[in-house]
Order: C-alpha cells, then structure tokens, then sequence
C-alpha cells in the first residue's frame, strides 16, 4: 500500500546541514499549523510552538544548548529557524503530545520541501533561571517545560544512505 503520507514518512531524513537563507512565512506558517493538528491526550491541546528567527535569539539558544550538552559546537546545525515546544510540567501527556506536535511538524515540513533535524535537551534548558527569562520574553505563561525543538530550514546537503529498519521491529497479534 503506498501513498502520498506514506511516501513522506519513509522519505523524510533528519539533516544537519542548512542553507543560511531564510524560509518563506508561507512555508513556516504550514510547518507550525501542522503542529496545531497533532492529537494531544484529551484534546487539550496543551502544547505551546514558538518560531524563533531573530538571530540574536538564536545565538541565545545555540549557546544554552551546546551548554547542556556539554559543547561549544551549534546543536541546531546553523539553522535560519528554530521551532521549539513547550506544554504544561503538571500535564501527565506534556512529553507525549509535544513530541506529536514535533514529529507533524518534520513530516509537513518535509512535505514542502523543508529540512528539519529534532533537537533534545529543551527540558534542561528552559528550567534555567536564563531559559524561564526566554520564556517570559517569549509570552509564555508560567509552569510550561521545553519538550524540544526543530531546526529547520532548507537541506544544504542530503543524507547519503539510509538504514535498513531492524529486523523484527514489529509485530501482529491475532
């Protein structure tokens, strides 16, 4: 069975090398109103997504992350636009519904021609007396956890192979 979804899915590959221009409003308004229609436990629909494009925000970011990780290397590979998520630290589903919110988000992108690569360590970062500031400047009320972030923007280079998927990786039960 193949689709067009289907297709997206085996297709899209995490990258790590970005253009430095600047995705179109067009193309990121699509990536975020993708997030809105990921499922989230109860409807609730608890995830917050802030696109972040101001350079000196950026640099902010790069730096409180290669931080936690323990680098002084970029984590968001360079690029132009960065999408993190935030939900609720006292909602059960926050890491669940965020990383469905994350996962729309790489498959729409995709879809129109965007690269993205997950980025972790958000959590950390953003229970920081430096990260709850950001959120503030954000607009982002109070008790909200960072669940992750993309980076996204256009592919500088392409993956050059693809792994096989484990053997075994599913099963059915009848």
């Amino acid at each position: 069975m193949d689709n067009e979804v289907l297709k997206a899915i085996r297709e899209r590959r995490s990258i790590r090398r970005f253009l430095p221009k600047q995705i179109a409003d067009e193309e990121l308004q699509a990536v975020l109103d993708a997030g809105t229609w990921a499922p989230t436990g109860m409807g609730t629909q608890d995830p917050w997504i802030v696109a972040v494009q101001n350079k000196e925000t950026i640099a902010e970011l790069t730096k409180m992350n290669a931080k936690v990780m323990g680098t002084k290397s970029d984590p968001y590979y360079g690029a132009p636009t960065i999408v993190l998520v935030f939900a609720s630290a006292n909602n059960y589903n926050n890491f669940r519904d965020g990383s469905l919110v994350l996962g729309n988000m790489m498959l729409a992108a995709h879809s129109i021609g965007l690269a993205s690569c997950w980025i972790n360590r958000e959590d950390a970062m953003f229970a920081t007396d430096e990260g709850r500031k950001l959120m503030a400047q954000f607009g982002l009320p109070e008790g909200l956890v960072g669940i992750g972030a993309l980076s996204l923007g256009y592919a500088a280079s392409q993956p050059h192979t693809v792994k096989p998927r484990k053997k075994d990786y599913w099963r059915v039960i009848k």
